[in-house]
């Protein structure tokens, strides 16, 4: 059995800030459940690509308001506590907050917390969880 705390993620190599959100990433890939499982605050004021092009991603809404916009038809869809959005397509995507989002996010395959947004927004792959 796995029990984790937002608390004893906080300042470890799970809690990760880049300036736009911070994501404490409560399940990885090496905690081998198939999928890994975030807590992510998107930060008010601020408008990010996203492309995830190897990994789809289930997000929940738990608190805050915002927007997605997909890249290639300027779709916008509401984000508010309460709303629930799949990136069942990998989606190329504007997320913007205009209060602090919290956010609940799934991905698979599941991160390993090492990758990092490239400069169109995609996580690369990475097959190891070392």
């Amino acid at each position: 059995m796995i029990v984790r705390t937002l608390e004893e993620l906080d300042g470890t190599d799970r809690d990760v800030d880049d300036g736009n959100w911070r994501s404490r990433r409560l399940l990885l890939k090496k905690d081998g459940m198939g999928f890994s499982y975030h807590d992510t605050v998107i930060r008010a004021g601020t408008e990010t690509q996203i492309w995830y092009q190897n990994h789809l991603e289930a997000v929940y809404c738990v608190e805050g308001e915002g927007e997605l916009e997909l890249v290639d038809d300027g779709t916008i869809y509401p984000i508010k506590n309460g709303t629930m959005y799949a990136l069942n397509n990998h989606e190329n995507h504007y997320l913007r907050a205009f209060k602090d989002m919290r956010m609940v996010c799934a991905f698979n395959p599941p991160v390993t917390g090492r990758e990092v947004h490239d400069e169109e927004g995609v996580y690369p792959l990475v097959e190891d969880d070392e």
